[in-house]
Protein backbone atom coordinates (compact mmCIF):
# COMPACT_ATOMS: atom_id res chain seq x y z
CA UNK A 1 0.00 0.00 0.00
CA UNK A 2 2.93 2.18 0.68
CA UNK A 3 4.51 1.63 -2.40
CA UNK A 4 0.91 2.24 -4.28
CA UNK A 5 0.78 5.75 -2.22
CA UNK A 6 4.59 6.80 -3.19
CA UNK A 7 4.04 6.01 -6.76
CA UNK A 8 0.71 7.70 -6.91
CA UNK A 9 2.59 10.88 -5.34
CA UNK A 10 5.31 10.99 -7.89
CA UNK A 11 3.06 10.32 -10.72
CA UNK A 12 0.97 13.77 -9.09
CA UNK A 13 4.44 15.65 -8.87
CA UNK A 14 5.98 14.36 -12.45
CA UNK A 15 2.96 12.88 -14.45
CA UNK A 16 4.44 10.15 -16.81
CA UNK A 17 5.48 11.80 -20.68
CA UNK A 18 5.93 9.93 -23.69
CA UNK A 19 9.16 8.46 -24.62
CA UNK A 20 8.79 10.64 -27.60
CA UNK A 21 7.90 13.53 -27.24
CA UNK A 22 6.55 15.84 -24.23
CA UNK A 23 2.93 14.98 -23.96
CA UNK A 24 1.66 13.67 -21.36
CA UNK A 25 0.75 9.66 -20.83
CA UNK A 26 -1.21 7.51 -18.62
CA UNK A 27 0.90 5.08 -18.08
CA UNK A 28 4.74 5.80 -17.69
CA UNK A 29 7.21 4.81 -19.76
CA UNK A 30 4.74 4.68 -22.89
CA UNK A 31 4.01 6.29 -26.12
CA UNK A 32 1.56 8.65 -26.75
CA UNK A 33 -1.36 8.00 -29.27
CA UNK A 34 0.37 10.30 -31.90
CA UNK A 35 4.22 8.66 -31.54
CA UNK A 36 2.68 4.82 -30.93
CA UNK A 37 0.89 5.75 -34.79
CA UNK A 38 4.28 7.36 -35.72
CA UNK A 39 5.94 4.38 -34.56
CA UNK A 40 6.63 1.35 -37.20
CA UNK A 41 7.46 -1.88 -35.12
CA UNK A 42 8.46 -5.00 -36.97
CA UNK A 43 5.89 -7.51 -37.15
CA UNK A 44 6.68 -11.76 -37.70
CA UNK A 45 6.87 -10.90 -41.61
CA UNK A 46 10.80 -10.07 -41.36
CA UNK A 47 14.05 -11.53 -43.05
CA UNK A 48 15.47 -14.13 -40.81
CA UNK A 49 19.06 -12.57 -41.54
CA UNK A 50 18.67 -8.52 -41.00
CA UNK A 51 14.97 -8.41 -39.62
CA UNK A 52 14.28 -6.17 -42.68
CA UNK A 53 10.43 -6.04 -43.11
CA UNK A 54 9.13 -8.25 -46.08
CA UNK A 55 6.03 -7.54 -47.86
CA UNK A 56 3.19 -10.00 -47.57
CA UNK A 57 3.52 -13.42 -45.36
CA UNK A 58 6.70 -14.71 -44.32
CA UNK A 59 8.19 -18.09 -43.70
CA UNK A 60 10.69 -18.40 -40.68
CA UNK A 61 13.32 -19.21 -43.44
CA UNK A 62 12.80 -16.15 -45.69
CA UNK A 63 15.80 -14.17 -46.62
CA UNK A 64 15.64 -10.58 -47.79
CA UNK A 65 17.35 -9.76 -51.49
CA UNK A 66 19.78 -7.49 -49.45
CA UNK A 67 20.97 -10.37 -47.23
CA UNK A 68 21.30 -12.60 -50.42
CA UNK A 69 22.77 -10.51 -52.22
CA UNK A 70 25.72 -9.98 -49.25
CA UNK A 71 25.46 -12.50 -46.47
CA UNK A 72 26.16 -10.93 -43.38
CA UNK A 73 28.66 -12.89 -40.92
CA UNK A 74 26.25 -13.58 -38.53
CA UNK A 75 23.54 -16.17 -38.70
CA UNK A 76 20.21 -14.67 -38.05
CA UNK A 77 19.03 -11.95 -36.69
CA UNK A 78 15.89 -9.49 -35.82
CA UNK A 79 14.71 -5.95 -34.84
CA UNK A 80 12.38 -4.11 -32.86
CA UNK A 81 10.99 -1.23 -35.26
CA UNK A 82 12.15 1.06 -37.86
CA UNK A 83 14.76 4.16 -38.08
CA UNK A 84 12.01 6.71 -38.76
CA UNK A 85 9.76 8.43 -37.12
CA UNK A 86 8.88 8.21 -33.45
CA UNK A 87 11.38 5.46 -33.56
CA UNK A 88 13.74 7.37 -34.82
CA UNK A 89 13.76 10.14 -32.51
CA UNK A 90 13.82 7.58 -29.38
CA UNK A 91 16.85 5.96 -30.51
CA UNK A 92 18.92 9.36 -31.13
CA UNK A 93 17.35 10.39 -27.60
CA UNK A 94 18.59 7.30 -26.14
CA UNK A 95 21.80 7.46 -27.75
CA UNK A 96 23.14 10.91 -27.26
CA UNK A 97 20.15 12.34 -24.71
CA UNK A 98 21.12 11.24 -21.85
CA UNK A 99 17.90 9.54 -21.59
CA UNK A 100 19.06 6.05 -19.29
CA UNK A 101 15.19 5.83 -18.02
CA UNK A 102 14.46 4.52 -21.94
CA UNK A 103 16.25 1.30 -21.53
CA UNK A 104 13.49 -0.87 -19.54
CA UNK A 105 11.06 -0.25 -22.56
CA UNK A 106 13.55 -0.26 -25.34
CA UNK A 107 14.72 -3.43 -24.04
CA UNK A 108 11.26 -4.66 -23.78
CA UNK A 109 10.56 -4.29 -26.85
CA UNK A 110 13.16 -6.18 -28.66
CA UNK A 111 12.70 -9.41 -26.40
CA UNK A 112 8.95 -9.21 -27.64
CA UNK A 113 10.87 -9.76 -31.30
CA UNK A 114 14.17 -11.51 -30.29
CA UNK A 115 12.62 -13.77 -28.03
CA UNK A 116 13.75 -17.07 -29.61
CA UNK A 117 17.09 -15.67 -29.90
CA UNK A 118 17.61 -15.08 -26.40
CA UNK A 119 16.71 -18.53 -25.44
CA UNK A 120 18.58 -19.98 -27.55
CA UNK A 121 21.85 -18.03 -26.52
CA UNK A 122 24.82 -19.13 -24.49
CA UNK A 123 25.85 -15.35 -23.73
CA UNK A 124 24.27 -11.46 -24.22
CA UNK A 125 27.27 -9.12 -25.41
CA UNK A 126 27.02 -5.98 -26.84
CA UNK A 127 28.58 -3.73 -29.29
CA UNK A 128 31.66 -1.99 -27.37
CA UNK A 129 32.25 1.64 -28.05
CA UNK A 130 36.10 2.80 -28.23
CA UNK A 131 37.25 4.57 -25.12
CA UNK A 132 37.05 7.95 -26.54
CA UNK A 133 33.34 8.03 -27.45
CA UNK A 134 32.62 6.43 -24.92
CA UNK A 135 34.07 9.14 -22.47
CA UNK A 136 32.34 11.44 -24.34
CA UNK A 137 28.74 9.97 -24.41
CA UNK A 138 29.40 8.55 -20.53
CA UNK A 139 27.69 5.15 -21.23
CA UNK A 140 27.61 2.44 -24.38
CA UNK A 141 23.97 2.49 -24.86
CA UNK A 142 24.64 -1.17 -26.51
CA UNK A 143 25.29 -2.47 -23.09
CA UNK A 144 22.93 -1.15 -21.44
CA UNK A 145 20.69 -2.92 -23.33
CA UNK A 146 22.16 -6.18 -23.27
CA UNK A 147 22.52 -5.65 -19.59
CA UNK A 148 18.81 -5.63 -19.29
CA UNK A 149 17.94 -8.38 -21.68
CA UNK A 150 20.45 -10.62 -20.20
CA UNK A 151 18.81 -10.20 -16.71
CA UNK A 152 15.79 -10.49 -18.05
CA UNK A 153 16.57 -13.73 -19.44
CA UNK A 154 18.76 -14.88 -17.27
CA UNK A 155 21.85 -15.61 -19.35
CA UNK A 156 24.84 -14.11 -19.09
CA UNK A 157 25.86 -10.87 -19.90
CA UNK A 158 29.72 -10.23 -21.67
CA UNK A 159 29.46 -6.46 -21.39
CA UNK A 160 33.52 -6.54 -22.04
CA UNK A 161 32.95 -9.92 -24.36
CA UNK A 162 34.64 -6.96 -27.49
CA UNK A 163 36.88 -4.99 -27.91
CA UNK A 164 37.24 -1.76 -30.20
CA UNK A 165 41.27 -2.65 -31.28
CA UNK A 166 41.01 0.65 -33.62
CA UNK A 167 39.75 4.11 -33.68
CA UNK A 168 36.71 4.24 -36.76
CA UNK A 169 35.26 7.92 -36.77
CA UNK A 170 32.18 8.35 -37.71
CA UNK A 171 30.17 6.22 -39.99
CA UNK A 172 27.72 8.50 -40.95
CA UNK A 173 27.46 9.73 -44.29
CA UNK A 174 29.64 6.31 -45.29
CA UNK A 175 27.95 4.24 -48.17
CA UNK A 176 27.76 0.30 -47.41
CA UNK A 177 31.22 -0.22 -49.31
CA UNK A 178 32.96 2.72 -46.83
CA UNK A 179 31.25 1.49 -43.62
CA UNK A 180 32.91 -1.91 -44.26
CA UNK A 181 36.02 -0.76 -45.06
CA UNK A 182 35.73 1.28 -42.03
CA UNK A 183 35.04 -1.55 -39.44
CA UNK A 184 37.22 -4.44 -41.49
CA UNK A 185 39.08 -5.69 -38.41
CA UNK A 186 37.91 -3.06 -35.80
CA UNK A 187 36.84 -5.59 -33.03
CA UNK A 188 38.69 -8.06 -30.94
CA UNK A 189 37.55 -10.34 -28.02
CA UNK A 190 38.99 -9.63 -24.83
CA UNK A 191 41.73 -12.84 -23.68
CA UNK A 192 39.93 -13.37 -20.83
CA UNK A 193 36.71 -14.40 -22.52
CA UNK A 194 38.88 -16.04 -25.25
CA UNK A 195 39.21 -19.52 -23.80
CA UNK A 196 35.89 -20.24 -22.87
CA UNK A 197 34.10 -19.12 -26.12
CA UNK A 198 34.70 -21.94 -28.31
CA UNK A 199 31.05 -23.74 -29.11
CA UNK A 200 29.02 -20.84 -27.80
CA UNK A 201 26.21 -19.53 -28.94
CA UNK A 202 26.27 -15.16 -28.77
CA UNK A 203 23.62 -12.80 -29.13
CA UNK A 204 24.79 -9.35 -30.37
CA UNK A 205 23.28 -6.19 -29.10
CA UNK A 206 23.21 -2.86 -31.04
CA UNK A 207 21.13 -0.24 -31.44
CA UNK A 208 20.65 0.40 -34.93
CA UNK A 209 21.98 -1.65 -37.64
CA UNK A 210 22.27 -0.35 -41.32
CA UNK A 211 24.34 -1.73 -43.43
CA UNK A 212 25.55 -4.37 -41.05
CA UNK A 213 29.30 -3.45 -41.30
CA UNK A 214 29.39 -2.75 -37.57
CA UNK A 215 27.96 -6.23 -36.25
CA UNK A 216 29.53 -8.26 -39.43
CA UNK A 217 32.85 -7.04 -38.14
CA UNK A 218 31.91 -8.09 -34.52
CA UNK A 219 30.43 -11.76 -35.72
CA UNK A 220 34.20 -12.54 -37.82
CA UNK A 221 35.70 -11.81 -34.50
CA UNK A 222 33.51 -14.29 -32.50
CA UNK A 223 33.70 -16.38 -35.34
CA UNK A 224 38.01 -16.53 -35.19
CA UNK A 225 37.36 -17.39 -31.56
CA UNK A 226 35.53 -20.44 -32.52
CA UNK A 227 31.67 -18.78 -31.61
CA UNK A 228 29.34 -21.42 -32.81
CA UNK A 229 26.84 -19.60 -33.59
CA UNK A 230 25.94 -15.42 -33.82
CA UNK A 231 22.83 -13.94 -33.73
CA UNK A 232 21.91 -10.29 -33.65
CA UNK A 233 19.48 -8.71 -31.62
CA UNK A 234 19.19 -4.78 -32.36
CA UNK A 235 16.36 -1.74 -32.18
CA UNK A 236 15.80 -0.51 -34.82
CA UNK A 237 16.68 -0.83 -38.43
CA UNK A 238 17.22 1.36 -41.38
CA UNK A 239 15.10 0.18 -44.14
CA UNK A 240 16.04 0.38 -47.36
CA UNK A 241 19.32 2.26 -46.45
CA UNK A 242 17.15 5.44 -46.82
CA UNK A 243 19.48 6.70 -44.26
CA UNK A 244 22.71 6.71 -43.44
CA UNK A 245 23.03 9.75 -41.24
CA UNK A 246 22.79 8.23 -37.66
Amino acid sequence: MIGRFGASLVDTIYPPRCLACTEATDTPHGLCPTCWKDTDFISSSACRSCGLPLLGAASPEDICDACRRHPPAWDRGAAALLYRGSGRRMVLAFKHGDRLDMTRTLAHWMSGRGGDLLAETDLVAPVPLHWRRLLRRRYNQSAELAKMLGAACRKPIGVDLLKRSRWTGSQEGRNRTERLANQAAAFTVSPRHRAGLAGKNVLLIDDVLTTGATLSSCAEALRAAAAARIDILVLARVAFEDSLHI
